[in-house]
């Protein structure tokens, strides 16, 4: 196989319309949004959910093509990832915040789609696609459990007489988690992921994912969080005490083996979508990088390409470095991406790329300010704006330093407890 660097032309079509979008409606309304935190744009959420029920894209993991009969296989490469890193990079163009209230199943969605069973995938992921905006989030993080996933304390225990499990536990820092909860009137019912463990003695080996619908008692949004970024989105504290669910709303198998299949699940889940928080993040990195150009044309300054680099200007030679820099994470993340449409193991490559792209929008937005000063620093533009989101792409869905344990370790060939 081998990977095509010009976008397929259904991806052409879609960014056209999405162009469209993050500019008349994300970036006109970008400071508005990030001056009233946790105000919910519901004119985009109606129009996005109207658009994705349409066309049937970037609701949920991607679509798998059907083969048609006496077809080896599908008539077309599947492109389902490739397709959702390129909305997603063009949308936090527009801005990252409302990006993150795209109504669709997002890392709660991507879960079941890695870990459950086809009629948990019917049943849970279809609503997506109803008439109402629906949400899903993922539910992992815990007070005392934030990189080390192995110290996770929330548990479920199965009651044998109800055949249901109950779920006691905190979570922290959820992402869409008020709105996959909290019942409203234009919303469809949601719902969270959340891992526990089902035997505290097994560490990873104990761990499971289980589908907790909106409504379900027991479960309160506690807070959501002031943050310095994506004020948009709508990051939650979520309690759930003597939470009731299903039997088979568990996310793989009840029982506890000798591996860390359970863990794998969720780590499946991750190497799905660290790729597409790393477009997130290189979305706004060309944000902040075409400001810079724009207003360097208007004062008349032009970026002579093809010199050698002692003959350029200091502001010619950060401009071109902040163009490689963007360059090379977007071709990483499109590597991981393809793979993922690919069945390819991706771990590597996903990782790879949200440890690059999270440290490339960091510093690229960093630069622009810079460059700019007084400009960059103003309220009166958005750069700074995009300073502050820039962040984000380093911390959520892994930091920066365990996508680096990571990437070490599939290199050197090391196990988790080998090198830590």
């Amino acid at each position: 196989m081998t990977i095509e660097f010009e976008a397929p032309k259904p991806i052409q079509k879609q960014q056209f319309v999405l162009e469209t979008v993050a500019t008349e409606m994300m970036r006109s309304k970008s400071r508005y949004f990030d001056e009233h935190e946790h105000e919910i744009p519901y004119d985009y959420i109606e129009f996005m959910h109207t658009a994705m029920r349409a066309t049937g894209a970037g609701a949920l993991a991607p679509r798998k093509e059907k083969k048609k009969e006496g077809e080896d296989k599908p008539k077309h490469p599947p492109i389902g990832y490739q397709m959702l890193a390129h909305m997603l990079e063009v949308l936090s163009w527009g801005d990252v915040g409302m990006y993150l209230c795209t109504p669709g199943g997002g890392l709660g969605a991507a879960a079941v789609e890695a870990a459950g069973t086809p009629e948990q995938k019917e049943k849970f992921l279809s609503r997506f696609m109803g008439e109402k905006p629906t949400f899903a989030a993922m539910c992992m993080t815990e007070p005392q459990a934030g990189s080390d996933t192995s110290a996770i304390r929330t548990t479920a225990v199965l009651d044998k007489e109800t055949n249901e499990w109950v779920i006691n536990g905190e979570k922290i820092f959820v992402t869409a988690g008020d709105k996959a909860m909290t019942l409203r009137e234009q919303f469809g019912k949601g719902f969270i992921v959340v891992w526990a463990t089902i035997d505290p003695s097994a560490g990873r080996a104990g761990m499971r994912a289980f589908v907790v619908e909106a409504g379900t008692p027991g479960v309160r949004v506690e807070k959501l969080e002031h943050k310095m970024g994506i004020r948009c989105s709508d990051t939650a504290t979520i309690v759930l005490q003597d939470v009731r669910v299903p039997f088979d709303h568990i996310l793989g198998s009840p029982t506890v083996e000798k591996t860390t299949k359970g863990f794998k699940g969720a780590m499946a889940t991750f190497d799905a979508t660290r790729p597409l928080v790393a477009a997130t993040g290189i979305g706004v990195a060309r944000a902040a990088l075409e400001f810079v150009k724009e207003k360097l044309a208007e004062a008349g300054i032009e970026i002579r390409y093809g010199l050698p680099r002692n003959k350029l200007t200091s502001i010619e030679r950060d401009v071109i470095d902040m163009e490689v820099m963007l360059r090379s994470a977007w071709l990483m993340t499109i590597k991981a991406v393809w793979m993922a449409d690919n069945k390819m193991p991706n771990a590597l490559s996903a990782s790879m790329s949200k440890l690059k792209a999270g440290d490339v929008v960091t510093k690229i937005t960093q630069k622009a300010v810079e460059m700019m000063g007084p400009l960059g620093y103003s309220r009166e533009f958005l750069l700074e704006k995009w300073f502050r989101d820039a962040k984000i792409t380093d911390i959520y869905e892994g930091t920066g330093q365990i996508n680096r344990l990571v990437v070490a370790r599939n290199i050197l060939g090391y196990r988790g407890s080998q090198l830590r």
